[in-house]
């Protein structure tokens, strides 16, 4: 079975990658095995598997890139990687290379925006070799109805790669669930608007 690769990635830090992996793998998950890995040194995601251990409804496996060989990832569905935020392709290069879609989540700010400009560079460097990749900037942490956010999607639109028309809102109940070691698929009533908005992209992304 072949998997779809899915990978996150920003060159700046700090864009809420790795909850969006998090909770995308977890919800992904619902739909089939998902394999998400830790592709950052930092670790932050493994050590966010290692909270949540006792804790998930239903199951992803997290292990680190590089994958062990003895482990094969022919037995998933899907597969999330939580890339490093790099500004070159040493590491993450291969990582999109062998992906069927890579997402980098952008925050609606202007430093953010113009950091983003690099990261749009490198994806269009591996679309290059790899011309079937797909990639989409997703506008992460997004006050309703702000006029920064409409000014982002128009500015990340002039970087030749394609914003999806889901956003994802900046919501409490994803720091309440890093901090329970939980998504937000897991947060009963409290997680249902951020759920949705999950679900959206989701579709998205795998129509």
């Amino acid at each position: 079975m072949n998997a779809r690769r899915i990978a996150l990635f920003n060159s700046k830090g700090g864009c809420g990658k790795t909850t969006l992996s998090w909770n995308l793998a977890m919800g992904l998950a619902r739909r089939a095995p998902t394999l998400l890995l830790d592709a950052d040194p930092q670790g932050s995601t493994g050590d966010w598997a290692d909270w949540s251990r006792d804790r998930q409804e239903f199951a992803i496996d997290v292990r680190d890139w590089p994958l062990d060989p003895a482990v094969s990832s022919t037995a998933y569905t899907y597969v999330v990687y939580d890339c490093p935020p790099q500004s070159d392709l040493t590491r993450v290069g291969p990582i999109m290379e062998d992906c069927d879609i890579v997402l980098l989540p952008v925050l609606p700010s202007p430093l953010d925006l113009w950091a983003s400009r690099r990261s749009a560079e490198l994806l269009q460097e591996v679309r290059a070799r790899r011309p079937g990749l797909q990639a989409y900037f997703v506008l992460n942490q997004v006050e309703a109805q702000s006029a920064l956010s409409r000014a982002a999607r128009a500015a990340m639109a002039e970087m030749g790669v394609p914003v999806l028309g889901a956003p994802i809102g900046r919501r409490a109940v994803y720091r309440s669930a890093a901090v329970e070691g939980l998504s937000v698929y897991q947060m009963g009533k409290r997680g249902a608007a951020a759920v949705d908005e999950m679900e959206h992209l989701i579709e998205e992304i795998l129509k």
